[in-house]
């Protein structure tokens, strides 16, 4: 009795230790996973999707990819037979009906931007997603900010302005009209962003103050963001073109390559959040601009430009200042 009382402590503590060890060894890989995923996704996009490419089409397709893979992670957890037990239509129209139909619009704007941008630029614009995070967290869930969260996000801001001029003359005076840019590149991301900052928030609200399956959401999500874009078909010109040339126009099997790296992120997220929370996630997302970067040159072989050169250690201390910092309850307030 008294050996067995002896081991407990040093076996209860090497299965603690090897736990942990697992743990590490998972957040490691998927972070990894998510750097390259994320930082390549731009690039991919551009390389793979031609523009003949009806943009619908490639997010109707994104969004069955979507649900494929939330699916599989459901089936191998799990906690399929439970989720599909308490379903309802109510439930799943209260919590996934309106950011449903929020993403479905980001990812058109997401698309569109894709194709009129620098992969660089278009990451670092994307990270403003950051602050409208912060704005619609702090409106819905009364998410407060620290002082240093406040300033990053100003130099987030900041960030997005010289991008802005940037692209709206270097890159223009080169290939196309400011006016393109602007409005095909710029403009859309950023509404994108707003949009993300919106829709992450009201997600984040079902699932933590509502207690909504983060999985069981994305499903729910892709099929009525699926149902909205092919409502809309009747009277968009993508689904005038689609009547014309058809679902496919100008896929190639390629295309699908994109398609699929965009839903694995999806689910790569998740991972990353649960294993590893949100401070080593920023770091996956500073990790990400320079794989977006480093990326850009070797493929494309076109450095950045000097007012990506001037943003990127902006957004990367914004970005990296605002995951470090956390807003802390003080006492009084607790």
């Amino acid at each position: 009795m008294e050996s067995t009382k002896e081991n407990s402590p040093k076996t209860a503590t090497a299965t603690a230790r090897e736990e942990r060890e697992s743990s590490e060894k998972k957040i490691w890989l998927y972070s990894a996973l998510l750097t390259l995923q994320y930082g390549s996704q731009p690039l991919i996009s551009k390389r793979f999707t031609r523009r003949e490419v009806i943009v619908t089409s490639s997010v109707l397709a994104c969004e069955v990819a979507k649900v494929i893979c939330a699916f599989t992670v459901l089936i191998f957890n799990g906690s399929l037979p439970k989720l599909c037990k308490d379903w309802s239509l109510l439930r799943a129209l209260t919590f996934s009906g309106l950011p449903a139909a929020i993403y479905a619009l980001q990812n058109s704007l997401l698309q569109i931007s894709y194709k009129n941008l620098d992969s660089l630029t278009f990451s670092m614009l994307n990270q403003t997603k950051l602050f409208f995070t912060a704005f619609f967290g702090y409106m819905i869930l009364r998410q407060k900010q620290s002082i240093q969260q406040i300033g990053a996000l100003f130099l987030l801001i900041l960030a997005a302005v010289l991008l802005s001029i940037g692209e709206g003359t270097s890159k223009a005076s080169k290939s196309r009209n400011p006016e393109e840019v602007l409005f095909y590149g710029i403009v859309p991301v950023l509404i994108a962003s707003v949009l993300s900052g919106l829709a992450s928030s009201l997600c984040q609200w079902a699932s933590q103050v509502k207690k909504h399956s983060s999985y069981l959401m994305t499903i729910e999500m892709s099929i009525f963001g699926s149902l909205c874009l092919l409502t809309s078909l009747s009277q968009s010109p993508d689904g005038t073109a689609m009547r014309k040339h058809g679902f496919f126009q100008g896929w190639t099997p390629l295309t699908l390559v994109p398609v699929v790296a965009n839903a694995l992120g999806g689910i790569l997220v998740g991972l990353v959040t649960t294993y590893a929370g949100g401070v080593r996630k920023g770091f996956v997302i500073v990790s990400a601009l320079l794989v977006t970067a480093l990326l850009q040159f070797i493929c494309d072989g076109i450095p950045p430009s000097p007012y990506c050169l001037v943003a990127l250690p902006l957004v990367i201390t914004s970005v990296s200042i605002y995951q470090k910092y956390p807003y802390r309850v003080k006492k009084k307030e607790a």
